[in-house]
């Protein structure tokens, strides 16, 4: 029996598929949500160019991730880290 046919053997279960596909998401919105808040306005990666990168947003700019009463005229998008 090959090593691969082994492994396959040990880590491939019919019921374990459900806990594989729910670690896998789990991990994946995780990422995702780490990477949108490392892109949020109050978070400074360069202090040489732009310090204070807050005061560059302005007045009506939806920052949030979900707004209930939709007021803003458009939304907030970092251009680099």
């Amino acid at each position: 029996m090959s090593t691969a046919s082994r492994f396959f053997k040990i880590w491939y279960k019919p019921e374990i598929i459900p806990i594989y596909v729910t670690v896998g998401g789990a991990v994946g919105l995780a990422g995702w949500y780490l990477t949108r808040l490392a892109r949020g306005p109050d978070v400074v990666w360069d202090r040489v160019n732009n310090p204070y990168p807050w005061q560059g947003i302005d007045q009506g700019t939806q920052v949030k991730l979900m707004s209930v009463n939709q007021q803003f005229d458009k939304k907030y998008s970092r251009d680099r880290l």
